[in-house]
């Protein structure tokens, strides 16, 4: 890989953080989407299929979670055990939270995302071996965190009146749209990593990779925490 390549690498990276820290950090709903969702009446599988799998395309933070979890796994087999903890996460908390609702604070909730973000790159850099002497479970890792990203899918979701007409079947075509669009984005990933595992500079670039997703994670973290407590001081002063 050339330096210029290696820089326009590093460069893409660091825009990726920058964007989804300023673009209503990957949970923005267009107004087509709003309008849709709210006057929707009765089941609706093409349309909440599109829309879940273009969450999860859009989704930047689900996206650096998932580049943090595949970027040292070089086997197929370990990549979709890894990836089938983090379905199986987020589709329960997807579906059960929809469906019954949650009284959780989406900037919590988002806040937490971020903070798996920062926990991947963390892993992924030995620090746990290095300053605490342990590793935790990484599976049982990403089955957590997966619940926690399914929850703010369904958090997103609650944010509108969706009629309880037809509510099962479109909350099942989301979460299908959503696993859509996490294998599409998730496909390309794998092609991109793949080919810059060939190089050298794979290695050599890890720690800075690594390092720049820990950074992204951070600002999703204190974004959504200082939007938590702006609204408890608006909630103080009102």
């Amino acid at each position: 890989m050339t330096q210029a390549l290696r820089g326009l690498f590093a460069l893409a990276l660091g825009a990726c953080a920058l964007v989804f820290a300023q673009d209503a950090l990957a949970h923005g709903v267009d107004s087509n989407t709003e309008s849709f969702l709210m006057a929707n009446q009765g089941a609706a599988i093409v349309p909440f299929l599109y829309i879940g799998a273009k969450h999860m395309i859009t989704g930047y933070d689900h996206l650096l979670f998932l580049v943090g979890v595949i970027f040292f796994l070089y086997r197929m087999r370990e990549v979709l055990l890894y990836v089938s903890f983090f379905t199986l996460g987020h589709s329960v908390t997807l579906l059960l939270g929809a469906w019954y609702g949650t009284n959780v604070s989406p900037y919590l909730i988002d806040a937490i995302i971020g903070f798996s973000i920062v926990y991947k790159g963390f892993d992924n850099l030995g620090g746990f071996q290095r300053l605490l002497g342990f590793q935790p479970n990484t599976k049982a890792a990403v089955l957590i965190f997966g619940l926690i990203h399914g929850l703010g899918l369904a958090t997103k979701l609650q944010e509108f009146t969706i009629s309880r007409d037809g509510l099962l079947a479109n909350l099942v075509a989301f979460n299908v749209g959503v696993e859509l669009g996490q294998f599409s984005a998730l496909a390309i990933i794998l092609i991109g990593i793949g080919f810059w595992r060939q190089s050298p500079s794979f290695l050599r670039f890890a720690f800075g990779t690594n390092t720049l997703l820990m950074t992204g994670g951070f600002l999703l973290l204190g974004y959504q925490l200082t939007g938590y407590l702006r609204d408890l001081s608006d909630a103080w002063t009102a």
